[in-house]
C-alpha cells in the first residue's frame, strides 16, 4: 500500500493475542490487510534485550557497554565481586545508576510539563495573553498559602480579600522559582503529612529545586562518580519527591487554576467515538496548553460552518493517551485510545489530523499516517520528527487562538481527501471522570459538610477494605489491557476502591468500569454498597500521569480525616502499575513507594540483575519511608500481593474485625451525644 512496509515482516501480530479489547483487535487485523505495519507486529518480531531488562548494562562511558548478565543457575555470595565492568563497577551500582537515571528522566518529562505551564501561568498573571485567564479563583485562593502568598490585607482594622490578579502574580513568581531556585527546599513537599515530611528531612532527601535534582542524579551517575547504591537510591529518591510533591503537583494545581478544577463529567471512551461523517482531529501527547485551545477554537459557530460548507457534519475531537485525560476531565471530549491504540486511530482511515505535543508519541505514526489522508502535525519546539510528511506548527501562547485556529483548518481542509474506505469500530463504552480531591470530598458530604470522613468511616467499618492506586501506560510485550483490568477488576472484587489515573483510567473507561452501574456487577458487597450509596463508581476517574499527585493528595486528606493512622504509610492503600513502560512509571513508583506506598509494577523491574540492590529497594527502603517496591507479572497474583498487604495494615490498625452494623433509635442517638 506504500513505503511503510516494503517487506512483509517474518510474524504478524495476532490479533486477539494482542489485545482483550475487540476495536484494537479489528484494527489489528485491519492493518494486515492494508499491509500496514504497527507496534503489535514490532512486538512479535524484535525481542527485548536479556541484559538490559535485568538492568546490568552499563553504557556510560566508552569503554562499555559492560554486560553483566545474572548467572544461570542464580547468584552466590562470590560472584558479587567478581561481576564487574571494566572500571570496576559492580551489578549493584550498574543496576542503581540505571535506575536512577529512569528516575532522572521522568522527572525531567513530568517536571517540564509542569514548567511549560508554570510559564503559560506567570504570561497570563503579567496580562501578556489573552488566550487564557484564570478559570478557577477558588482554587487559587486556596494553593496560596502553600507558598506563603497572602490572600488578605488589613484596611483599616480589617482583614478583606486581595485583589485575585495580586495573588496569581505573586503566586506565578513563586512556582516558576521551584524549578531553580538557589536555596531552601520545595514549598510543596510541606503539603506531606507531618511524619513524612520529618521522614524526608531526617534522611536527608527534601528536595532544593528541581531541576538540580534530576541534574544532581545525571552528575552521579557519571563514570567514576557515585559508586554506592545505597547513596544513588537516596538521590533518585530526591528527585522523584521533586517530581511527584514538585513539578507533577504545581502542574496539576496551576492546571486547574487556568483551565478549571475538574468535576465529574460523563463521556464516552474507545475508537467507536470517531464519526465517520464528521472531521476528526485526535489530540495526542500531555500538555492541556495546547489542547485547551484547540477545544476552545472547535466550538466557534464560524469553524463549525467552516467544516460544514466542506462536507462534513461537524468536528469530533478525540484524545489519546493524558491529552485524551486532560480534555475528557474539564471538557468531556470523548478518548479515542490508550497509547498503544495510537496507529490504530489513524488506520480506521477517518482521522484528518493528529495533532501531538510531547511525550508517548510513536514516531511510526508519521509512517502510518503516509498511508491515509491523515495530516500529522507536531507543535512543540522540542518534540519534532524526521520524516517529510510530517508538518510542524510551533505552539505560541501569546498567540494560542490563531496557531489552535491554523491546525484546526489543515484538519477541516483535509476531510475531502480521505483516500481509504472509512473503517471505524462500533465499540464504545460510558464513562464518569474527572474526580480529584476536592470533587471526592464534595461527593462523600456534600457542599456543607464535604470531608473524607464517610470514606475513613467505611474503611474502618469494613464496607471499604482499602484504597488502591491503580496508574500507568500500556505495554506491547504483554497482552494490551488485559493486566489493567484483571488486577482492577479483582480489587474492587474484594471491596477495594480504585483511583486511577493515565492509560490504566482509559483502559478502566474502555471496559466500562467508570460508571456507578459498574459496581451492582463487579464489586464486592460493601464497596458496592457505598458506591451505590454516593452514586460514584468503584474505579475514580482523577486525570493524566501528572495528577498522580492528586492520589498523594487524596491520600493525605485520608490521613487528616482520622482514624487510620498517622502517616500514609499507616494506611491500608497499595499502589500499581500493571502494564509500565516509561521512565516516567519509575520516576512515580518511586516517589510513591518514598511517601509510604507499598507498590507493585507488573511485567518486570530492571533490578534483578543485581539482587543485593533490588533487596535494598523492595525489603530495607521501607524502614526509612514506611513503603516499598515489589514486582508481579501475573495480574490475579499482582492484585493478592496489593490485597494482602492492605490487610496488614487493617491487622496494624485494629480495624481487621467484622464489626456487628446495630439499628440506632433515637434514645441510642442521645446517648452518644451525652
Amino acid at each position: 500500500m506504500s513505503d511503510v512496509k516494503k517487506e512483509k515482516a517474518v510474524k504478524l501480530a495476532d490479533p486477539v493475542a494482542a489485545s482483550i479489547d475487540p476495536a484494537t483487535q479489528e484494527m489489528i487485523a485491519r492493518a494486515h490487510e492494508l499491509g500496514v505495519e504497527t507496534v503489535f507486529d514490532r512486538a512479535v518480531n524484535m525481542k527485548p534485550c536479556v541484559i538490559g531488562i535485568q538492568g546490568t548494562c552499563c553504557k556510560n562511558c566508552s569503554m562499555g557497554p559492560c554486560r553483566l548478565p545474572l548467572p544461570k543457575d542464580g547468584i552466590k555470595e562470590d560472584d558479587i565481586e567478581v561481576r564487574k565492568g571494566l572500571c570496576g563497577a559492580s551489578a549493584n551500582t550498574i543496576a542503581a545508576r540505571n535506575f536512577a537515571r529512569m528516575v532522572a528522566g521522568g522527572a525531567a518529562a513530568h517536571s517540564d510539563h509542569g514548567r511549560c505551564v508554570a510559564e503559560v501561568f506567570l504570561s497570563v498573571a503579567r496580562k501578556e495573553t489573552d488566550a487564557y485567564q484564570i478559570k478557577d479563583p477558588v482554587k487559587l485562593r486556596a494553593i496560596a498559602p502553600d507558598f506563603d502568598v497572602a490572600t488578605t490585607v488589613e484596611v483599616d482594622g480589617k482583614q478583606v480579600d486581595r485583589k485575585i490578579d495580586e495573588i496569581a502574580l505573586e503566586v506565578a513568581e513563586k512556582v516558576i522559582n521551584e524549578w531553580g531556585k538557589p536555596e531552601g527546599e520545595l514549598y510543596s513537599v510541606k503539603r506531606a503529612p507531618k511524619p513524612l515530611y520529618e521522614k524526608w528531612k531526617k534522611n536527608g532527601v527534601l528536595p532544593r529545586n528541581i531541576d538540580r535534582e534530576i541534574v544532581e542524579i545525571m552528575h552521579r551517575t557519571h563514570m567514576g562518580v557515585d559508586q554506592d547504591y545505597k547513596n544513588i537510591v537516596k538521590q533518585c529518591t530526591r528527585s522523584a519527591i521533586a517530581d511527584g510533591w514538585g513539578g507533577s503537583m504545581l502542574a496539576t494545581d496551576i492546571q486547574d487554576v487556568l483551565f478549571g478544577t475538574p468535576t465529574p463529567i460523563q463521556s464516552e471512551a474507545n475508537l467507536g467515538v470517531m464519526k465517520e461523517d464528521h472531521v476528526n482531529i485526535i489530540v495526542h501527547g500531555h500538555e492541556p496548553v495546547l489542547s485547551e485551545m484547540i477545544v476552545a477554537v472547535s466550538q466557534k459557530p464560524e469553524i463549525i460552518e467552516y467544516a460544514k460548507s466542506k462536507g462534513a457534519k461537524g468536528i469530533q475531537l478525540g484524545g489519546i493517551c493524558c491529552t485524551a485525560n486532560e480534555m475528557l476531565q474539564r471538557h468531556g471530549v470523548p478518548t479515542v485510545g490508550t497509547f498503544l491504540q495510537q496507529e490504530l486511530a489513524i488506520i480506521t482511515g477517518a482521522c484528518d489530523a493528529m495533532v501531538v505535543d510531547i511525550q508517548c508519541i510513536f514516531q511510526n505514526v508519521a509512517n502510518v499516517a503516509k498511508c491515509f489522508h491523515t495530516k500529522l502535525i507536531t507543535t512543540h519546539p522540542i518534540a519534532k520528527m524526521e520524516q517529510n510528511n510530517v508538518i510542524h506548527i510551533e505552539f505560541d501562547e501569546h498567540y494560542a487562538l490563531q496557531d489552535a485556529e491554523k491546525i484546526i483548518k489543515i484538519a477541516i481542509d483535509n476531510f475531502q481527501n480521505r483516500k481509504t474506505e472509512v473503517m471505524i469500530p462500533k465499540h464504545k463504552s460510558l464513562q464518569v471522570a474527572g474526580f480529584g480531591v476536592e470533587s471526592i470530598e464534595y461527593h462523600l458530604g456534600g457542599t456543607y459538610r464535604g470531608s473524607y470522613y464517610t470514606l475513613n468511616d467505611n474503611i474502618i467499618n469494613g464496607r471499604i477494605r482499602g484504597i488502591a492506586g491503580v496508574v500507568g501506560c500500556n505495554n506491547a510485550r504483554t497482552r494490551h489491557n488485559e493486566a489493567h483490568i484483571t488486577i482492577v477488576k479483582e480489587l474492587i472484587k474484594n471491596d477495594v476502591i480504585v483511583l486511577t489515573t493515565g492509560c490504566n483510567g482509559i483502559a478502566c473507561a474502555m471496559e466500562g468500569l467508570l460508571t456507578p452501574e459498574s459496581a451492582a456487577v463487579y464489586c464486592g458487597p460493601g464497596l458496592a454498597e457505598v458506591c451505590e450509596t454516593v452514586g460514584i463508581p468503584p474505579v475514580l476517574h482523577l486525570g493524566s500521569c501528572v495528577d498522580n499527585s492528586r492520589i498523594l493528595l487524596a491520600a493525605t486528606e485520608v490521613v487528616k480525616a482520622g482514624g487510620l493512622g498517622n502517616d500514609i504509610s499507616d494506611l491500608p492503600a497499595a499502589g500499581s502499575a500493571p502494564e509500565w513502560m516509561s521512565e516516567k512509571a519509575i520516576s512515580i513508583g518511586h516517589y510513591f513507594v518514598v511517601s509510604g506506598v507499598y507498590t507493585v509494577f507488573g511485567l518486570h523491574l530492571p533490578t534483578s540483575g543485581a539482587p543485593v540492590f533490588h533487596d535494598y529497594i523492595s525489603k530495607e527502603i521501607e524502614k526509612l519511608y514506611g513503603g516499598k517496591w515489589d514486582v508481579e507479572a501475573d495480574p490475579i497474583k499482582h492484585a493478592q500481593l496489593m490485597i494482602a498487604h492492605i490487610d496488614k495494615k487493617r491487622k496494624d490498625l485494629g480495624i481487621d474485625k467484622a464489626r456487628e452494623r446495630v439499628l440506632m433509635d433515637m434514645a441510642a442517638r442521645q446517648a452518644l451525644d451525652a
